[in-house]
């Protein structure tokens, strides 16, 4: 394959620091363009402009460009650009790059994926709010959706699987989850939770807002979105089981009967890195399955009583994308509310209900929205309804 340039968004993230590790065993396939964060870990994004000789660096958080600009002179890459602001990052991604990976994580990925899209890169999708929040936004060209290589796991392992067929031969696509933390107790059992405990994921490590998304069962529910906008499947031929040794990433089943799955040990770098190369695969990217011992794989239906994010998502997208943003958004708020300990943990999920219910009918009179900032508007009601809501329970 030919050299391609890529620019990482949220480089300091899980997503970002996977992703150079795959570049940084690929020179010869990549260079990168460009690095976008947060602003909270600038000395490792200096480090990251150093060690790839990387032209361009962009904080989101304005208040740390001064920081960032001593860690870069420090790490040696003084000759790297700099600038802040989000809509920076925005610029950066429709800056002409080959590849656009979006490893940010929230709604405010939506705009740079758009700009992505727009400079005719490769998006690399990790950020699934870009499609849950504002997915006609995103498809808003049909040849877009070819523009788009999905990097969660699932996404990735159905993307895969669809090789083995064409759309009107799929039956339905299987997302697997492994059931988190608290697999196997009840919704009683979870009344006492602690975020350290939620944050002790069994088999990936993630970002904290993911983690407790994986805990919750919530994030499952968002894949269940995401599928079925980005595979054009409606959520009736979805389903989702629960497969606790994360190896089986999830699968198509055919018209047939037949089941056509990705597996391989649980490591983000094997979706990126083709997320960042496809329609090629690249060496050297991760561990195989080693069939020489002994393995069980086991599945299992998913509790819905003690999750009821998954149904709760569904509900979501068979209602409208309206719903779907404010989905999101509420949750956003309730899982901070959580990790700050101002929300008890079946109060998230719980405090997403009752947004959701308390908006239902405006939701359903109301246009959908065409623009980005009318997405925004919509999600900050959604984000006040929850702090009302959150501060009830305080």
């Amino acid at each position: 394959m030919q050299q391609r340039s890529v620019i990482v968004l949220g480089s300091t993230g899980s997503i970002g620091t996977q992703g150079l590790d795959v570049i940084s065993r690929h020179g010869e396939e990549f260079t990168v363009a460009g690095l976008a964060a947060g602003g909270s870990h600038v000395e490792l994004l200096a480090q990251q402009a150093a060690q790839f000789h990387v032209p361009y660096v962009v904080v989101a958080n304005e208040k740390a460009l001064p920081a960032l600009r001593e860690a870069l002179a420090a790490a040696g890459a003084t000759a790297t650009k700099v600038a802040a602001g989000q809509q920076a990052v925005v610029d950066m991604a429709g800056s002409d790059a080959d590849v656009v990976l979006n490893g940010i994580t929230g709604s405010i990925g939506l705009e740079p994926s758009i700009a992505a899209l727009q400079s005719g890169a490769q998006l690399a999708l990790a950020n699934k709010e870009s499609v849950v929040a504002g997915g006609h936004l995103l498809f808003d060209a049909q040849i877009r959706k070819a523009q788009i290589n999905p990097v969660d796991s699932e996404h990735s392992a159905i993307w895969q699987s669809l090789r083995a067929g064409t759309h009107a031969e799929v039956a339905k696509l299987i997302v697997t989850a492994s059931g988190g933390p608290f697999r196997g107790m009840t919704r009683d059992q979870m009344t006492d939770i602690t975020p350290e405990q939620a944050l002790n994921h069994p088999t990936w490590n993630m970002g904290p807002v993911v983690t407790i998304n994986s805990s919750t069962l919530m994030n499952k529910g968002l894949e269940v979105i995401e599928a079925s906008r980005l595979f054009n499947v409606p959520p009736s031929r979805i389903d989702v089981t629960v497969h606790p040794q994360s190896i089986v990433h999830s699968m198509v089943e055919f018209v047939d009967g037949a089941t056509i799955s990705q597996a391989s040990p649980p490591d983000m770098r094997l979706p990126i890195a083709l997320g960042l190369s496809a329609p090629d695969r690249l060496g050297n990217v991760a561990a195989a399955c080693d069939w020489t011992k002994a393995a069980t794989w086991t599945f299992e239906p998913l509790d819905n009583e003690a999750f009821p994010a998954v149904n709760l998502a569904r509900h979501c997208l068979e209602a409208s994308e309206k719903h779907t943003a404010v989905l999101n958004a509420a949750n956003e708020q309730a899982v901070h509310a959580f990790l700050d300990r101002r929300l008890p943990y079946l109060g998230i999920v719980d405090t997403v209900r009752a947004v959701l219910d308390d908006m239902d009918s405006e939701l359903r009179s109301a246009p959908l929205f065409e623009s980005v900032e009318q997405m925004v508007a919509l999600e900050h009601e959604a984000r006040e309804r929850a702090n009302e809501l959150i501060a009830k329970q305080a």
